[in-house]
């Protein structure tokens, strides 16, 4: 059985996963005091699970380092995951602050000792960290072993598939018009009797709760709610998207354990919704 580990905390886990391949002034970046802008973003190896068919998925989240600063960075130079990239569906668009399990690489069984390393150059500070099957490293995003949590689960179609833990592959697709908001709506739930021994703070706290990003796309995304209450086990939001092209927005779902999973890799859930946006009559 895979004990439940405590985690570090944002700047400590950035600090820490930058010690793997860098000269000494870039491992002391993380924790020169953070500031609204202009600061570095580091990729954060939260580590890897096993699938039935022998192969691993590698769950990579990132710290940005910057208390107010959204940065769109393009798959390219400054943003690039190799050997195999420079795309493996890593965010070109980062969030300020911690954010856990936004993506997943599936790596073969006989992936071994081989590493993979994200390089975000972001505010002209380059940071690269390698991820793997790395020993010590093993996580159980779908059971939280001491205490059997789970986590929440999101249906997009009443009649699709349901989704919980991290994010693997598109759960849902859909198409919009620029300068139109489109209507999301799903379905989330939780089993309670999983929620984990909770201080009084959170039990204060909604059952479940979700949140809206922007993942990728080539304009502004504008959600009418981006934390949506849920009532009567659904969400409904709308997102407005400022240009045409193709998106990718994330939706997450926590439980009272909360954003990471109070910073376990359980229990907590992210999807992915592809949007193809095609242009609107006022769109130039």
């Amino acid at each position: 059985m895979i004990r439940r580990r405590h985690l570090p905390t944002a700047a400590a886990l950035a600090a820490t996963v930058c010690l793997f391949g860098l000269p000494l002034s870039a491992r002391q970046l993380p924790l020169q005091p953070a500031r609204d802008s202009g600061q570095s973003i580091t990729a954060a190896f939260e580590g890897w699970y096993p699938n039935s068919d022998g192969s691993f998925t590698l769950l990579i989240g990132y710290f940005n380092r910057n208390l107010k600063q959204t940065i769109d960075i393009p798959i390219g130079p400054n943003n690039r995951i190799e050997p195999g990239g420079p795309d493996q569906g890593q965010p070109t668009h980062f969030l300020p602050r911690r954010q856990w399990g936004v993506f997943t690489i599936k790596v073969p069984k006989d992936f071994g000792d081989k590493r993979l390393t994200w390089t975000i150059v972001a505010n002209g500070q380059s940071m690269s960290i390698p991820v793997g099957v790395i020993k010590g490293y093993q996580v159980e995003p779908f059971k939280e072993a001491a205490q059997g949590n789970e986590p929440p689960r999101i249906q997009f179609d009443p009649k699709g598939p349901t989704f919980s833990g991290p994010p693997v592959g598109i759960a849902a697709t859909m198409t919009a018009v620029a300068g139109q908001p489109l209507t999301i709506t799903a379905a989330v739930s939780d089993g309670a009797a999983n929620d984990p021994d909770l201080s009084p703070v959170q039990m204060k706290q909604p059952p479940v709760s979700n949140s809206w990003t922007k993942y990728r796309g080539p304009g502004e995304v504008t959600f009418s709610n981006a934390r949506p209450p849920v009532e009567k086990g659904r969400i409904t939001t709308s997102a407005t998207f400022a240009l045409p092209g193709e998106y990718i927005l994330r939706a997450q779902v926590n439980d009272r354990s909360g954003e990471g999973g109070g910073g376990f890799q359980c229990c907590w859930t992210n999807a992915h919704v592809k949007v193809t946006v095609t242009p609107g009559t006022t769109t130039k």
